[in-house]
């Protein structure tokens, strides 16, 4: 099925995106919406798949004006209709046709040109969901012959809705093609909000381009956007096809939104083109605007970069290659503030590449925990950086919230969250969910460090290790190794420079001499620097999880 393109509609079936732009077309009444052409539209679209009413004889060559005309005809009482028609079929494919268009991430859009729209941003959007809940329900009962006695609030018109407003920064000579683009100022979803791309699994590595990509950015076709981000205290300006709707929505619980005041007059640190209809090779690359100081990136429009992987790394790319750039270290890992029940609070980092046992080191140390830990707050969950200041060494991290393998979390913690998450693909393997974990106050404060542990998940051994060898530290830090889980397209044992394929990778010469001057100053003041064994890539033992989790616990309480 082709998409389609009005004014006023967009809707990309492949994808499952349904975009509905409020300012070009607002229904106030049933009868408004059922006569307007993206209903007729919208039930084209409905008989050309495969759907349950055509399967029937009598409806087998019925047209989008034959159905709307049927509709009609129902919403004025006219009961000629069930003269020569049966009211169960038709009732059956009402709600197939429902299901069918309530199977798409449908968001509304408005552009924010006055205070009245500001101010009711949130009730435009109701309000439509409202009528078309409203619509479904009358029409049901009328074909029903009865009112029935259980509901459903279901959001019957749009799972999400963007507030738009246009933005004056000082626009560099050559990118004078975005000042079309308005910039997300409100952003609303209706968790828990289920997703799903055709793609879910990340491929290969981001690569330098000698070509900016704004260059190609003045000859895209279709609706982009704008998502404002703080990543750690990194200004990014996210440029989004409306193809790729679903990765734009999933940022609003990752990055933290700039405000206004943060945007208006600023040139950004970051800059990502995702969807642009043609790349290198059809490759994501990264490129530095020296003369700008703006690391640019470019994400092409295919399948396999709906997966969201390609949109968090590729921000996270260009972040960490600025951090390096500042003489700051990416780390790829984890940091969480523990309070113990002595009184004592220890800020742990855990260190590897995706599937090593970060995420899972940190849940078997609350299992094992029991009372002896009351609290335990995330600074970061995939990414952060070290920084050395005079004398100090300190941390911070980059998202508010996790982009987290629904594998990976208990129960618990998967059913509390329900109610703020984004799942993505939930009945597919390494399925996602984004949960928002912390403030962007706390992601950006100076933290210092207690430990920083490597999780090791492919030797046999139980417990921790320390490093008494600063040497012998940095060799297992920098090798990177690691027993792939599947979720990217590595396999086997494999090793990564410094753990990070997101910046060190890229820019190994930028980024020895700061491993090299971090070391020596969390040796000369003492840091805990070791690894932990998880055997996630060995035998995947919950048990031998557990004791090296205990391990660790009594490290911290002896510390």
């Amino acid at each position: 099925m082709t998409a389609i393109r009005s004014e006023s509609l967009y809707v990309n079936p492949e994808r499952r995106i349904l975009v509905m732009n409020l300012n070009k077309q607002y229904y106030t009444g049933v009868n408004e919406l059922v006569s307007s052409p993206e209903f007729k539209q919208l039930v084209d679209l409905y008989l050309a798949s495969d759907n349950l009413l055509t399967t029937y004889p009598e409806y087998h060559d019925i047209t989008a004006t034959d159905f709307i005309i049927l509709i009609k005809r129902i919403l004025a009482h006219d009961e000629t209709v069930y003269e020569n028609i049966n009211r169960d079929i038709l009732l059956a494919g009402i709600d197939d046709a429902y299901t069918f268009f309530r199977s798409f991430l449908r968001v509304t859009v408005t552009s924010g040109y006055n205070q009245v729209i500001d101010n009711n941003f949130l009730q435009i959007d109701d309000q439509l969901n409202d009528l078309f809940r409203d619509f479904y329900r009358t029409i049901s009962d009328e074909v029903r012959g009865r009112k029935v006695n259980r509901y459903r609030q279901l959001n019957a018109a749009s799972n999400a809705a963007l507030l738009m407003k246009r933005r004056h920064w000082p626009i560099p000579a050559g990118y004078e093609a975005l000042a079309k683009i308005n910039f997300i100022d409100v952003a609303m979803i209706r968790p828990p909000l289920m997703m799903h791309t055709p793609s879910n699994k990340r491929e290969g590595v981001f690569s330098a381009t000698s070509v900016n990509p704004v260059t190609k950015f003045a000859d895209q076709s279709g609706e982009w956007y704008c998502y404002p981000a703080k990543i750690g205290e990194s200004l990014a300006y996210i440029y989004f096809h409306e193809d790729f709707m679903v990765s734009g929505l999933s940022l609003t619980n990752l990055f933290a939104m700039a405000h206004d005041y943060e945007v208006e007059g600023k040139k950004p640190d970051l800059m990502l083109f995702f969807g642009l209809d043609h790349t290198e090779n059809d490759e994501s690359h990264y490129y530095y605007d020296e003369a700008n100081d703006i690391w640019v990136g470019e994400v092409p429009n295919t399948t396999k970069t709906t997966y969201f992987g390609y949109m968090k790394k590729m921000c996270l790319t260009l972040h960490n290659l600025h951090q390096l750039k500042a003489g700051k270290l990416p780390i790829h890992g984890s940091m969480v503030r523990i309070a113990f029940a002595n009184g004592k609070t220890k800020n742990v980092v855990f260190f590897g590449d995706s599937g090593a046992g970060k995420s899972e080191s940190l849940e078997a140390l609350q299992e094992v925990a029991d009372d002896q830990i009351v609290d335990m707050e995330t600074i970061f969950d995939d990414m952060g950086s070290f920084t050395l200041t005079g004398d100090q060494i300190y941390a911070q991290g980059t998202e508010t919230g996790a982009f987290v393998r629904l594998d990976d979390l208990s129960s618990a913690v998967a059913f509390n969250n329900m109610d703020r998450g984004i799942y993505l693909n939930p009945e597919m393997k390494n399925a996602r969910v984004i949960i928002p974990v912390t403030s962007i106050a706390n992601v950006i404060a100076h933290h210092h460090i207690d430990m920083w542990v490597y999780a090791n998940n492919y030797d046999d051994a139980i417990g921790v290790h320390q490093f008494t060898d600063k040497d012998e530290a940095k060799a297992v830090f920098v090798a990177g190794k690691r027993k792939a889980l599947g979720t990217t397209d590595e396999s086997g044992m494999t090793t990564t420079f410094f753990a990070n394929p997101f910046g060190p990778v890229q820019e190994p010469e930028l980024t020895q001499p700061v491993i090299d001057a971090t070391f020596d100053k969390l040796f000369d003041q003492g840091v805990y620097v070791g690894e932990i064994y998880t055997h996630l890539g060995n035998d995947r033992s919950a048990a031998a999880l557990q004791d090296s989790a205990r391990a660790m616990l009594k490290v911290l309480m002896e510390q």
